[in-house]
Formats: C-alpha cells, structure tokens, sequence
C-alpha cells in the first residue's frame, strides 16, 4: 500500500527535493543529519543551550531570577534547516501532512529527554478563538494529538484555553512577551487535572514566557506536574 500510494501521490523531501524519503515520510537522512539538534549542555530548567563546555548540571541566569512554573521544557532541534520549514509550512500554509513527522521528532525527543517519566495527558498551547478560526486549526494541538497517538497518551485540548487575545511574540524583547501573555491562560475541567502529570506541547519555544504562563494556569488547576515538549528552540 505504501509503495501505491508512493506511486500515485510521489513524496519528496521538503528540505532538498529528494524523492521518497525513507528516514520520515517528507524529511531524508540527509537533511535530518543537518538538522541542528538541541544538545546538552542546556539550562536542566528551561532547555536553553549554552555555548561552551559545562560539566554539571546547571540552571540559567533566567531561571535563577524567576524560576519557571514548569518543571522542565526541551527542544528537539533549532528553528531552522529542514525541521524549521517543515514547521512554517504546517503553520502557515496548511502543511497537515507534515504533522507525523514533527509528531515523530517530538516522541524522539520526549524518550531522550525524560526516559522512564511517565505522563497522564498531553496538553497543546491553545490559540486564541479568533486566531484559531481564521486559520482553521491549532497546529499545537495537531501535533499534540499524532504525539498522543505515539506515546499512548491522551490529548486533551480542553484542558488550557486562551481567555485574552495576543499580538504575535515574534518581534517582542523577553520582557514584553512576558507582559504580553501574562493572565492570557486559564485552565478548565480542573477535576480532571488535579494531580495529573501533564506533558505541555507547543510547536516552538523562544523565551519561553507562553509555555511558562500555561504551565501556571495547568498547576492552578491542580495539575501536579507540568514538563513542556517542543519540536524548535527559537
């Protein structure tokens, strides 16, 4: 079947062209081995890597002065290369078909990341209401559920919901994205989130103020844990 449908609707590596890749459905080895992974030495809170060699674990300057509501986020790979427009195409364009394979660099990284550590729900960032009609989906929770589907782990949308609208953090310093999605969360359902260990799932984290501000409104609800997983690190 796989060779049919290779046959009838042909796939190519979004990254070089190359036809048929076999490493994921639309990302070849090639491309994926120069991919940018996120690799220690990072901050053992927030993930951010630090150039130069460390040899303990340590936590960043941010970190240290505000320490996040979350209890640990990781990234699969840098913003850029072939993961970087795999995402700006599933984002942007409409690219759903490309959501198993960042569903696959997202398990790749959850089994490297927190071997052993076991999760009850998997929890997308939500978009704001109008947003997300405009665009027709939330690509978060696209990857949230393909990342549930791998892992044995229920996702649950409902959980988190965006209750004010947003301008886009992409052009913001750390403060003003702070500021900008500061009380723009508010969890629900919370007699399903006392205690459980949620695994929070965005498509790409910078500073990580959205991450962190949903991680706030998850323990608010009685979440007992809240581990963030994201495929970039802007």
């Amino acid at each position: 079947m796989k060779w049919f449908l290779d046959m009838v609707y042909p796939r190519n590596c979004i990254g070089c062209g190359v036809p048929s890749p076999e490493t994921f459905r639309f990302i070849c080895w090639d491309c994926w081995t120069d991919a940018a992974k996120v690799e220690p030495p990072f901050c053992k809170l927030c993930g951010d890597p630090v150039a130069g060699a460390v040899d303990h674990g340590f936590t960043c300057y941010s970190c240290t002065a505000a320490k996040p509501s979350f209890d640990a986020a990781r990234s699969a790979t840098r913003y850029d290369g072939v993961v970087g427009e795999a995402l700006r195409q599933l984002k942007y364009d409409k690219a759903l078909w490309l959501a198993p394979d960042l569903a696959a660099v997202l398990r790749n990284c959850l089994l490297a990341e927190y071997p052993g550590r076991r999760f009850d729900l998997v929890v997308p960032v939500p978009l704001y209401h109008v947003r997300r009609r405009g665009r027709g989906y939330n690509q978060s929770a696209v990857l949230a559920k393909e990342l549930g589907r791998r892992i044995g782990c229920p996702s649950m949308p409902g959980m988190l919901r965006r209750i004010q609208p947003t301008t886009t953090q992409t052009n913001l310093t750390a403060p003003q994205r702070l500021s900008n999605v500061k009380n723009a969360f508010e969890s629900r359902r919370q007699k399903w989130l006392a205690g459980r260990r949620v695994l929070l799932v965005d498509d790409v984290m910078t500073t990580g103020a959205t991450v962190d501000a949903c991680a706030k409104a998850l323990k608010q609800g009685g979440a007992s844990s809240v581990h963030v997983l994201t495929v970039a690190r802007g």
